[in-house]
């Protein structure tokens, strides 16, 4: 039995979908309320015709037309779906450690609804099939490479699934061009991953023409008084690379990322970067006494990552703003001043969002970094 024909046989047990019993309403009120600051600059979404896509397993996924209701049960997928439709409205479902960043940043403030969004997932990233069946997506997109255990449930149900990979700046491109297709606005994917791809172009040609040594960086994470990293071979190995810095875990591997306070001393760092994925800030790694005679902490070079749409450090549709922030902080000497007004421009073409000043110095955790060498250059 195909995709559709199992949808189609739950409905009928279930009765209709709620969509289409408030769709009349909805019109209705869209009619007398006109359109909204962010639907007015949307792009229009094409509703004609059925969409094929092929999703990162090389499965051909079929949907009637533009979803209407998407749930997400990997992350940081919801913020660049988002970004990708200027809007919250369709996504109907997300994983548990996405609602966790949502409620922490400015996710929430721009998209209040995305604060109380319905959980599909934990971080085991085993789909709520029953949590499912009453949201009722048209699409749902999870992991393609972790096995038929999270997909196969879906797909059982009677939802269509869109499998994804991730760890590489491809992964990220395609992701974007995948959620345009779903969302009916091809020419929407296309324009953000040229940004992304000119970002790339413009940082290299600047990293370039740099004349000092590359500085010697690591992202760190502290849970308790464990510490853990990433490696050069995952996302961290390309855009250490692309912003100029030297990944001192070249070589490291850890099944449990985890790394010992001697190992991080051996190291020596000169940029040490908090994970967002923690509640660590840098008071924390200065008051370590293990740490005491590293580089980064001796000269004040610790520096929680920002918190914007989603977490900055990993791939999202923010990521352009994220390799500026490293590569500013990297090279000092090189402040243009230009952040804070790049990160406006950004999140008003990404998510149709007026950012004020306050709110920009909560992207940038200003709070937690205003005494880290170099952090100057992004205050008010």
């Amino acid at each position: 039995m195909t995709v559709n024909a199992q949808r189609a046989l739950r409905k009928t047990r279930t009765g209709p979908s709620r969509r289409w019993m408030v769709a009349g309403l909805i019109g209705a009120l869209t009619l007398a309320a006109g359109c909204s600051t962010r639907e007015a600059q949307s792009e229009t979404a094409d509703t004609g015709s059925a969409v094929s896509f092929v999703d990162q397993r090389g499965q051909t996924v079929t949907l009637d037309g533009p979803a209407e209701r998407v749930a997400f049960a990997v992350m940081p997928a919801p913020s660049i779906f988002a970004a990708v439709d200027r809007g919250y409205d369709r996504i109907v479902g997300i994983n548990r450690s996405t609602l966790v960043a949502n409620q922490g940043g400015m996710f929430a403030t721009m998209f209040p609804e995305s604060a109380n969004s319905a959980v599909v997932a934990g971080n085991d990233f085993m789909p709520n099939v029953e949590t499912l069946l009453q949201l009722d997506p048209d699409v749902v997109v999870q992991w393609g490479d972790r096995g038929t255990d999270v997909t196969a449930p879906i797909e059982s149900a009677g939802f269509p699934v869109a499998g994804l990979e991730y760890g590489t700046q491809e992964d990220l491109e395609t992701w974007i061009t995948l959620f345009a297709q779903i969302a009916g606005k091809p020419e929407r994917g296309q324009h953000l991953v040229d940004w992304q791809r000119d970002e790339q172009a413009a940082m290299r040609a600047e990293v370039a023409a740099q004349t000092v040594p590359r500085p010697r960086a690591m992202i760190l994470s502290r849970t308790g008084d464990t510490y853990s990293t990433t490696s050069a071979q995952g996302y961290d190995g390309f855009q250490f690379d692309l912003v100029g810095a030297e990944l001192v875990t070249e070589g490291f591997t850890s099944d449990s990322g985890q790394v010992s306070p001697e190992q991080i001393l051996a190291w020596n760092p000169e940029v040490i970067m908090l994970s967002g994925f923690d509640e660590s800030t840098p008071a924390d790694i200065y008051a370590d006494p293990r740490l005491a005679s590293v580089s980064a902490v001796q000269n004040k070079r610790v520096y929680k990552t920002p918190l914007g749409g989603y977490r900055w450090q990993v791939p999202s549709a923010e990521s352009p703003l994220m390799w500026q922030w490293m590569h500013k902080i990297l090279y000092p000497a090189a402040r243009d001043g230009a952040l804070r007004a790049d990160i406006r421009a950004a999140f008003d073409d990404l998510f149709a969002y007026d950012i004020s000043e306050a709110e920009i110095d909560e992207v940038l955790r200003i709070d937690m970094n205003r005494d880290a060498a170099g952090y100057d250059q992004f205050l008010r």
